[in-house]
């Protein structure tokens, strides 16, 4: 996806028909302008967020076992989580910050509900939900900046087990 790549800025009509070999006009056929591009894009990438974070997390009957999957998956997903690192160096788009306000709402509902499942009571549920969504936010900008470990490389997986024993508790 281009915005993974480039940016929300680079979404564009006549870029895009011409690195899709396509016409402009082809672009117009389906699309009136840039704007609708980017919304029906954005809402496409949402409800592929969304699908994704159902069939990945509520799949699994573990609370920390999903937990542990939220972080683990930072580092196999690596599209999703490029686009939305993207998508959050443009939160200031009109367009983008509704956008990153209910993808952020559903991944916390996810992370408390896994928290309360394994016992903790509403309140430090959401408090340890926004902990460990700050602890994702913060490796992908430190992904964006090169100042994380390499995906994959062993220094990677000793950071995440050690964030995983860190935020959830056996």
């Amino acid at each position: 996806m281009l915005v993974a790549e480039a940016g929300i800025r680079a979404v564009a009509v006549e870029a895009l028909a011409k690195r899709m070999g396509v016409t402009k006009g082809s672009f117009y056929w389906h699309f009136p302008n840039r704007q609708a591009l980017l919304e029906q894009s954005l809402l496409r990438w949402e409800k592929h967020d969304a699908a994704n974070l159902q069939t990945s997390l509520g799949a699994i009957s573990d609370p920390r076992d999903r937990l542990r999957s939220f972080f683990r998956r930072s580092g196999r997903e690596q599209l999703t989580h490029n686009v939305y690192s993207s998508l959050c160096a443009a939160a200031d788009h009109p367009m983008v910050e509704p956008l990153l306000e209910r993808v952020a709402e559903r991944r916390m509902k996810h992370i408390k509900a896994a928290f309360c499942e394994i016992g903790f009571d509403p309140d430090e549920a959401s408090h340890r939900a926004r902990l460990t969504y700050s602890t994702y936010l913060g490796f992908l900008q430190l992904q964006r900046h090169h100042r994380a470990p390499n995906l994959g490389s062993e220094e990677f997986e000793a950071y995440m087990t050690h964030v995983i024993a860190t935020l959830i508790p056996e």
